[in-house]
């Protein structure tokens, strides 16, 4: 059951400041992130309110909800989470780093897990890295329409 990890890497126009805003609100992922998550709520705040460290948010579509704590939070540049529930996987960690680019950003998307069930890991991965490639494109457009 070896550990897992894949990167995403995608560009928006807009600038870290309105990219991390976005992706920092898990009250308003549901305007964004796609038909997986067609609905997005606080769970708990953090520090800062609302979505700093130890914030949890609530992901997904009944009765298909992830939950995940939000483990570091260095606005505009970087978020990262912890995956609590919701999926096949254990010690799921995300790094979402925000580079600035010319007038833009860099989104660069680091997840590392491991499976739950042996043997499954490349296919879980593949079907995760799709998943959040198309967060980080959605995510990309959204903030650069403002």
């Amino acid at each position: 059951m070896g550990r897992q990890s894949f990167e995403v890497v995608n560009a928006s126009s807009a600038a870290p400041e309105a990219v991390f805003a976005l992706l920092a609100d898990g009250s308003r992922w549901s305007e964004w992130a796609g038909p997986l998550v067609r609905r997005s709520a606080w769970d708990r705040e953090g520090t800062p309110e609302p979505g700093g460290v130890g914030a949890i948010r609530r992901l997904g579509s009944a009765p298909f909800y992830s939950r995940e704590e939000v483990v570091e939070y260095e606005p505009p540049h970087r978020l990262s989470y912890v995956l609590l529930s919701g999926m096949p996987v254990r010690d799921y960690r995300a790094d979402v780093d925000l580079i600035p680019d010319g007038a833009g950003t860099q989104i660069r998307w680091r997840s590392s897990f491991a499976p739950k069930i042996p043997g499954t890991g490349p296919l879980v991965r593949a079907l995760m890295a799709g998943i959040v490639g198309g967060f980080a494109r959605r995510l990309a457009v959204a903030a650069a329409r403002g």
